[in-house]
């Protein structure tokens, strides 16, 4: 059994096979795109069937056109951005829910939880919040974490079979070993990198939008006061508030220069 080829081959695996658009980042995917975007419309369309749409005429117009605001932008300056957003679909719903959440599936499904309209209480804000998720979207970070979980699950697979002549303890010591550090070294850190990703990526959609880029730190401070602190971020797959809060005062001038730039990159 030779513990550092399989390494070896793991590291071969994760390595970055295109780049993130705007942020540059090097990304392992190996999902097609049409696979995924077809598993996420079933997903959806199934949530809806179960979900119940809000009823509240004005927070729904709010996130409509909000969220039409930032698609748009998105659709608008793509192609400076370096992005293909022909595959995207766009549609927003606003679902009653005291649930603190918003998410946008592959292919451009977004949904916007009424609970958090408490805290993203004004168009800037929520712009930084429909931001953020279609940034997810954008950068294509389900499948990349679809394929991340497949290249492990075929890294162990290939790894137990290596071993399948050594002593059940010593199998159980690497499998314990290689669980561990695959969760806390891999796809816990991916997953913070994919939030402050979305940060970035976000901010600046929404930004092109025409919204504020300041409120991002607006509605953390918000969010941190009401949920209290959250500073140990090692066992969570979300960077801790305060790192985020001053990491998003730092984007927000850089923010404002980047937006800019590009719409008169067309001028």
């Amino acid at each position: 059994m030779n513990i550092r080829g399989i390494l070896l081959a793991f590291l071969l695996l994760i390595a970055g096979c295109s780049e993130v658009a705007i942020t540059g980042r090097s990304q392992f995917n190996f999902v097609p795109e049409s696979m995924i975007n077809s598993m996420a419309l079933n997903s959806y369309q199934s949530f809806l069937e179960e979900a119940e749409l809000s009823d509240d005429s004005a927070k729904t117009a709010m996130v409509t056109k909000v969220g039409n605001d930032i698609t748009n932008a998105v659709d608008k300056y793509g192609i400076r951005m370096g992005i293909d957003t022909s595959s995207f679909k766009w549609e927003i719903k606003l679902v009653e829910d005291d649930t603190v959440n918003a998410w946008c599936m592959p292919g451009g499904k977004i949904v916007v939880y009424t609970g958090i309209l408490k805290y993203a209480d004004t168009d800037d804000k929520l712009a930084v919040v429909i931001g953020h998720e279609v940034a997810h979207a954008v950068a294509k970070h389900g499948s990349e974490r679809m394929s991340q979980q497949l290249a492990i699950t075929g890294v162990s697979l290939a790894a137990s079979e290596a071993m399948k002549e050594e002593s059940e303890k010593k199998k159980q010591i690497f499998q314990t070993a290689f669980a561990v550090g695959a969760q806390f070294g891999f796809l816990l850190p991916y997953s913070r990198a994919h939030e402050y990703e979305a940060d970035e990526i976000g901010l600046l959609f929404s930004t092109l939008a025409g919204y504020n880029p300041d409120a991002g730190v607006e509605l953390w401070k918000a969010m941190a006061e009401a949920n209290g602190d959250d500073s140990m971020d090692f066992f969570s797959t979300h960077p801790a508030t305060e790192k985020r809060i001053e990491r998003l005062e730092r984007l927000a001038p850089i923010t404002r220069t980047k937006a800019a730039n590009l719409k008169n990159a067309g001028n």
